[in-house]
């Protein structure tokens, strides 16, 4: 792959090759925002304390399986840090019954061809960003969100119990947390 495009340099993609982001399964994902500020609040004592923009994505995620009631979705752990949300998500099999199939093509697995753009892991999160980004700006003008975002498929008992307590533990682990723009380096 040329290291260039369009005279740019790109980002080389972090999703798991020939994987279908509508497939059920458990995934694992990381959004940050823009060179790590800490939008989100503060950790004091290993507890995070939310700002009001990290009220606004907490309670932007709670309410992302109604919203997408399309893709059956279940919110598993999750923690808000101070420039970052770790989350595991659970896209479950959808009952072809309840689907309205004009607006929702069929999730058949083997006709990829047919999925829509819109009933993927992908656009839960940019739904997230887009949601969040509208009302955090309305407080801080210059909130924005890393352009991409880190996801891990689950594909075991293990991983999902290893990532469960990442993500619980990390509010205790922040000074020593890769994201911690204020350590010193």
């Amino acid at each position: 792959m040329e290291d260039k495009f369009q005279n740019k340099y790109r980002t080389q993609s972090n999703r798991l090759k020939n994987w279908d982001y509508s497939n059920p399964g458990y995934y694992s994902l990381t959004i940050c925002t823009k060179d790590k500020i800490n939008y989100f609040g503060s950790i004091n004592n290993g507890v995070m304390q939310l700002s009001k923009i990290g009220v606004i994505l907490e309670t932007e995620w709670y309410k992302t399986p109604e919203l997408r009631r399309d893709l059956n979705i279940i919110l598993d752990v999750f923690v808000v840090m101070p420039n970052h949300f770790h989350c595991i998500i659970i896209l479950n099999e959808i009952d072809s019954n309840n689907v309205d199939t004009k607006r929702h093509p069929s999730r058949d697995v083997c006709n990829t061809s047919l999925q829509s753009a819109s009933n993927n892991l992908s656009a839960i999160v940019r739904g997230l960003k887009s949601a969040v980004t509208s009302k955090a700006r309305k407080l801080n003008t210059s909130f924005a969100w890393q352009s991409n975002y880190y996801d891990h498929v689950i594909r075991n008992e293990k991983s999902l119990y290893e990532i469960r307590k990442y993500i619980m533990e990390n509010p205790l682990k922040w000074e020593l947390d890769e994201y911690n723009n204020s350590k010193i380096k």
